[in-house]
């Protein structure tokens, strides 16, 4: 997802650090840091499972807690898969996101030359792959215009599906995400048909159906390189047989058009409309359309968008907006106003560290060490929301299981 500047690091967890960030508050409060967490990953999925199957024992749909009355199962998604851990989009962090206990994981989508779709959070692959150590490919660094933006460095697009396979995937915020680089040039590019092998593959294993959350990624850019993603994605979608309404699937993407080309390409599963508390779609401010996202949460936007998609996916603080101090304030009527036009509500994006928190949330002052996450999420929770985006499923996954017994 295009997530604003909101991107910082979190931390592997032990069974120990998540039993003592579960337990009721007492002052004065430490906070974890990152080596502090590290050392017992291994343990962490099997306290994760066991929240995870018993949230899945009274929800609906892929292992979702039970929602409120009337509403669909409040969900877990993994933020580009558990990027809090793992390098993102990686398959790696995809399993790791679906071990403990994601109910989605979610890949970005981009086009390689000879027209694969492969996962990566831009079409520019500098600073999330180690092509800049490839000479072979020093000649392809370029500037390009995205989205109205001049931007420098390498693009899927120039690049065949085999020449990326060379390159490995590394730490996109290593400054924040220190621990992450320890993965640095392990893992490759995947592929979305390699995402949905693995997709099959766990839930198999895991006993539940692991869903898959593909966002398009600057569909208007690809569009006009010869590259379009809509029948690209729709094909390889119903090829795993996911094309169904029932399918554990949501397409998203924050621009507009496209959703309603893929519907009407015969796209069936549900579909969201991605939202930023800033600025417009790009598709729109291309066509000269005024339209913001602000107007896309009106009544009136929201009752446009209901007649394509089937939920929202904003801003977190489009839902609770943050004061001049930086704490949380008032909610919105957001919930209220999506719910009443028929649409699931799936925020982003939630994060455990102290840079990505409130400030009522955050505890000391070092920026990577972590907050009180799952009480950040709880009180989202309580909004009415139908789920969340978080890097840290395990995280996701402890503050639902407070929020449903609370």
């Amino acid at each position: 997802m295009e997530r604003r500047t909101e991107d910082f690091p979190a931390e592997d967890p032990t069974a120990e650090d998540l039993a003592a960030a579960d337990r009721p508050a007492a002052a004065p409060r430490r906070a974890i840091g990152r080596r502090g967490v590290i050392a017992g990953l291994a343990a962490a999925p099997v306290l994760v499972a066991a929240s995870a199957s018993a949230a899945a024992a009274t929800g609906s749909g892929p292992a979702g807690g039970q929602g409120a009355p009337g509403r669909p199962a409040t969900l877990v998604i993994g933020h580009r898969g558990a990027s809090g851990y793992r390098p993102e989009h990686t398959l790696a962090s995809y399993e790791l996101a679906a071990r403990l206990g994601a109910d989605f994981v979610e890949p970005d989508l981009v086009v390689t030359k000879d027209g694969h779709l492969v996962c990566r959070h831009e079409p520019e692959i500098g600073g999330t792959t180690n092509v800049a150590d490839h000479p072979e490919f020093a000649a392809r660094k370029v500037t390009k215009t995205l989205d109205g933006v001049a931007l420098t460095g390498w693009f899927t697009e120039d690049f065949t599906l085999a020449e990326l396979k060379t390159l490995r995937a590394k730490e996109r915020i290593p400054d924040v995400r220190q621990h992450n680089t320890l993965y640095n040039g392990r893992f490759e590019i995947p592929t979305l048909m390699e995402v949905l092998d693995l997709r099959k593959r766990l839930s198999a294993e895991l006993g539940r159906q692991i869903g898959v959350y593909p966002e398009t990624k600057h569909p208007t850019y690809f569009q006009k390189a010869g590259l379009a993603l809509e029948k690209r994605l729709l094909d390889t979608l119903v090829r795993y047989g996911l094309n169904d309404k029932n399918a554990p699937v949501f397409v998203q993407s924050f621009e507009t058009k496209n959703l309603g080309q893929l519907r009407k390409l015969g796209l069936k599963t549900r579909a969201v409309q991605l939202l930023s508390a800033a600025g417009a779609p790009f598709d729109l401010v291309d066509a000269g359309d005024p339209r913001t996202y602000a107007d896309l949460i009106t009544p009136a936007g929201l009752k446009t968008i209901a007649t394509y998609a089937n939920g929202i996916g904003p801003d977190k603080n489009q839902i609770i907006p943050r004061d001049a101090g930086g704490n949380l304030a008032t909610p919105t009527t957001l919930v209220a106003d999506a719910h009443k036009a028929g649409l699931v509500l799936h925020p982003y994006t939630f994060r455990a560290e102290n840079s990505f928190l409130p400030a009522d949330y955050r505890v000391g002052t070092v920026a990577s060490d972590y907050g009180r996450a799952i009480d950040e999420q709880v009180t989202f929770l309580k909004t009415g929301i139908d789920g969340l985006f978080t890097d840290n499923t395990d995280v996701g996954i402890l503050a639902r299981a407070a929020f449903l017994g609370g």
